[in-house]
């Protein structure tokens, strides 16, 4: 018996055919308690041209810093309708905005606690896997002891932390950039 490779398929472009019932835009849900966020912005290629078929999956914790996941074994109760995942797809321009709460810390793989942040993978046509993120908050006194920001080199740290908005209607800014010198930083997961 030989086992053979099969060949690989990228992961779209068929977003907008068979996922827009999947579309998520708020991860928290109406109702669940703490500080509202909107986070705008795009994903843009190596040129600064916006991505018009990527979508973004966002997985989060609660206020408290609780996941709605059963694998989370912190003894805290859980948030009645909080899911802490959304799908949200770009628009022609590559832009994307969804609202959320902002989430809580939660423990790190050595048990101290992480910055208050959303995991983000992106899938988009030409990709052969996901890409995985994420996004941080600007002034979040945690972040400087987050270890995984701290497996960034503090040039390209930027690219994690989201910022006031200075053109997109939200609480906050944050854009993917997909090649070049401002690319955002992705995670081997």
């Amino acid at each position: 018996m030989s086992l053979q490779a099969t060949t690989s398929q990228t992961v779209g472009p068929y977003f907008r055919i068979g996922m827009n019932w999947l579309y998520k835009d708020d991860p928290a849900g109406p109702g669940v308690p703490g500080e509202r966020i909107v986070i705008a912005g795009r994903v843009l290629d190596a040129d600064g041209q916006g991505v018009s078929d990527a979508v973004l999956e966002l997985w989060q914790a609660d206020a408290q810093g609780k996941y709605a996941h059963p694998e989370d074994k912190q003894e805290k109760s859980a948030q009645p309708g909080f899911q802490g995942f959304g799908r949200v797809p770009t628009t022609e321009d590559g832009s994307f905005r969804f609202t959320t709460i902002k989430p809580g810390a939660v423990p790190g793989p050595d048990g101290q606690l992480q910055a208050p942040h959303i995991v983000v993978s992106v899938f988009m046509r030409g990709l052969l896997r996901r890409l995985v993120t994420r996004i941080y908050f600007p002034g979040e006194p945690m972040n400087t002891a987050d270890f995984a920001l701290k497996l960034v080199e503090p040039g390209r740290r930027d690219t994690l932390i989201a910022k006031k908005p200075e053109r997109h209607a939200g609480n906050l800014e944050w854009n993917v950039v997909l090649q070049g010198p401002d690319e955002t930083v992705f995670f081997d997961c």
